[in-house]
Order: structure tokens, then sequence, then C-alpha cells
């Protein structure tokens, strides 16, 4: 398949991203409608040429050919393998190193975020909400949306985010309509249950700023300022006391500190704001490796599941969604829903597969897995990657979730050959020596590489 150079992959995703938005409209005839006093209509240009196909369907023996010396690569470890699927003709296509689970790091946020998209649906939306409480008091009471801001910031980027800033707004406007300028307030975390800290992490990562302690009400994912890492070991009442503040700013009196509350059963909203769609912050979650986007998808897939919203329900669940999906996780040990501890083994298979059900025409619901991965060298995790030698075949072309721990480094996604063929793929090492890891990185990143320039 014809291959576009990095400057023209870049113009044909923004005039893709640039339809229907820009101001020039392009017609079905490809001709760009004549403005007023114009002659003749002017023919907008081919961006590309179209693809074609070169090369044969991919073979097991034609694959191993091509990955044979990458494979040797001595960075890689002792324990370090492949796994590669044929989605084109729903079959398995090549494997090796592949008969042992591996610790997966973030490419777990796969299972993570397939379960949820399977479990809720793309268009879901989780709601923070305040109620009345007790005479006189309202309860702000979380929804579990992961991506909740205090106010929009500049750097929020896409998708667009609720904030607590609207809902004090819609709620002081509410109470101001019942007569009423002066309450107590309570804040209700309750949606998720159990630990909020995983004890399989290790003890740095909170107070580092790599993850923050899981709660169903937090803004900015627990951090204690926009951007930055530091969280706060308390989420919930820290958002509870930034609410607090945008109450009183609105003309609304707050008598006391915010405390913990139970909002009452079936209470109906005075105010309340809906996250982006599940879809869209499946997207975010898997570009960005937002590890807390991750870990409150697992809460849900809980609840959703009827397993409820802890860690260990959380897990149960997407054990379950993964196995109706059509995959083994019999070899699979699974403990959180980011990858953030090493206790996790996964087989590439199982890796593999979150992709492979997405792709699948059976599965229209899970696309967005597919839209969120990063594009090699362009954006997300894999904005710095694919830049060294051997990997210019898969510069924009293939799109994987990355995975990353001392010593770990995985890659899942799929590439299309230049035969046409669609191939899914999960390759990793856990192995590496901490000296050899830009080698070890670069080393998938030519794996993969060689997928995509597979005719093989």
């Amino acid at each position: 398949m014809a291959r576009p150079a990095r400057a023209a992959f870049v113009t044909l995703v923004a005039t893709a991203l640039c339809a229907g938005l820009c101001t020039s409209q392009v017609n079905t005839a490809g001709a760009v409608p004549a403005a007023a006093g114009d002659a003749v209509a002017q023919q907008a240009p081919a961006v590309l040429a179209p693809a074609t196909t070169e090369g044969v369907a991919p073979t097991a023996a034609g694959v191993a050919k091509a990955l044979a010396a990458v494979l040797k690569d001595p960075s890689l470890g002792p324990h370090h393998g492949v796994y590669v699927y044929d989605a084109s003709r729903n079959k398995p296509l090549f494997s090796v190193g592949a008969g042992t689970p591996y610790t997966p790091a973030s490419t777990l946020k796969l299972l993570t975020t397939v379960s949820a998209l399977e479990t809720l649906g793309p268009d879901h939306t989780f709601a923070t909400k305040v109620v009345s409480g007790a005479k006189g008091s309202v309860v702000l009471v979380g929804g579990g949306d992961p991506l909740l801001a205090v106010r929009p910031s500049a750097g929020d980027g896409y998708p667009t985010r609720a904030t607590l800033q609207t809902l004090a707004a819609s709620t002081a406007k509410a109470l101001k309509a019942q007569g009423l300028t002066a309450v107590s307030l309570g804040y209700d975390a309750s949606l998720f249950t159990g630990p909020a800290i995983n004890a399989r992490w290790e003890a740095n990562y909170v107070p580092e700023g790599i993850a923050a302690p899981t709660s169903a009400l937090w803004v900015n994912e627990g951090r204690i300022a926009p951007g930055m890492a530091k969280r706060s070991t308390a989420p919930a009442q820290a958002a509870a006391v930034a609410f607090q503040k945008l109450l009183v700013q609105y003309g609304i009196k707050v008598a006391a500190a915010p405390k913990p509350a139970v909002a009452p059963a079936a209470a109906a909203p005075i105010a309340q704001v809906k996250s982006p769609t599940l879809g869209q912050i499946v997207e975010y979650i898997n570009l960005h490796s937002d590890n807390d986007g991750a870990e409150t998808l697992l809460r849900h897939v809980g609840i959703a599941t009827g397993n409820g919203g802890s860690y260990v329900g959380g897990v149960k669940g997407v054990r379950a969604t993964l196995t109706k999906l059509g995959l083994d996780v019999s070899k699979a040990t699974i403990y959180d829903g980011s990858g953030l501890t090493r206790t996790n083994k996964v087989p590439l298979d199982v890796l593999a597969g979150a992709v492979r059900v997405a792709v699948s025409k059976d599965h229209p619901e899970l696309r967005h897995l597919l839209t969120g991965l990063p594009v090699a060298g362009f954006n997300g995790s894999l904005r710095e990657r694919f830049s060294t030698v051997g990997t210019g075949p898969g510069l924009g072309l293939v799109r994987a979730k990355t995975g990353t721990l001392t010593g770990v480094h995985s890659l899942a996604g799929y590439a299309r050959d230049v035969s046409g063929t669609l191939l899914v793929f999960a390759v990793a090492s856990d192995s590496v020596p901490v000296p050899k890891t830009l080698d070890a990185r670069a080393a998938l990143d030519r794996t993969t590489s060689l997928l995509a320039a597979c005719g093989c």
C-alpha cells in the first residue's frame, strides 16, 4: 500500500478534522462552491493519491521471517514475545513467546476501557449533582465523573469537561428561586466502595502524583491544582471545599465547612452537570494513558455488572465482560484498572483480543477503543516514538496503546499492512534491563513498523 510522507499525512489528518467545521466547504463533486460573482467554481486539489496494495496476504512464515532479526534484539531481555492476529480474515496469524502471561503495564487499560464500553455503552454519561438534604442543607453527590474540573482550563483540550463552576452557578440560581441564600453543605462520595488506594501499588505512587486515591467525587483527578502532579489525600472533601467557595462567589452563604453526608434516596437534583460521553472519555484515557480515569472506569464496570464499586468488584466485572466478548481470561491475573501494579499478568492474545473485538463488525459499540489509540509519532503516548532507524514504515500508520513500567514495555494495537490486511498485535517484554530502556522501546517500534510494511 502506498505510504504518505509525514507532511502529507499531517495534511490528510488536518483535512479530515476540518470537514464540516471550516469556512470553506467542499461539495460532493469535490468542487468548492462558487462565491458570489465567481464565474467558475474552483476544483479542490487531491490531498493524496489513492492507496494501492502490493505484496501478498501475510502468512505465518512471512511474518516470522520479517520479525526474526528484531525479536533477537538483546535489549528485550529473556521474556519477550509478540502475538499477531489477521483481522481481515479473522484468524490468528503468528506468535512467539506468547505462551506465558506478561506484566502488561498500561496496555491493561485496553481491557478496562473495552469492558466499560461494552457494559455501559459509548453514549453513557456520569452526572455530578446537588440535592436537598436535611432542612437548610444541600448535598454534593459524586457520580464518578473521572474528568470533572473546578472550572474550564486552557489546558484541558478534548473532550470538554463538566465543571463545578457550572454546577455552582446552576445551584445558586435554583436556591435563590426558592428564596434561599444560606445553606450548609454535605458531600456524598459513596458510589465507590472499598479502599481508595490499591494495596498492590507501590507505596510512593500517590505521594508522587502517579495516581490519586480513587473517588466517585473529585476534581482535576484529585490534583491539588490543575496541571500539578501532587494529589489530595481526601479528594472528595477537596472537591466539596472548592464547590463551597464557588457557591459563595455566586451569592450563597455556606454555614460551615462541608461534611460527609448521605444523599436522600431518590432525591431529585437541584442542579447537575454531565460528563463527556463514555466514548470520549475512553479516547482520552487511552490516548494519554490516564491512570486515574482507568481506575474510575474499573469501578463503574463493577457497578454495571452487579459486582459493586470496589477494586474487587471492578475486576470481577472486567473478567466477566471480557469472557462475554469471547476472550479467554483463565490465565490472566488482574488487580487494577490502570496497569500500575506489577502483579498483573495477562497473555498477549488477551491484550490483542481487546483490539480484535473492537475492530469486529459485531461490536460497533466498541469503536472508541480504536479511535482513541495513539498514532505512531504523532500524538498521545506515541508522540515522541517511531523516530529511530527502522521505524519509518510505522510512522502515522501504527496505532497502539503503550505500556511502561521500569523494566516493562509493551504495545498493543493495529496496523494495515501494504497488502491491505488489518493486523492486530500485542508485543511486550517485562524483562528489559534498565540501561536498555530506550533500545527496547525502539525494538518494539520496529516490530510494529515491520508489520505495517509487511506484504509477506
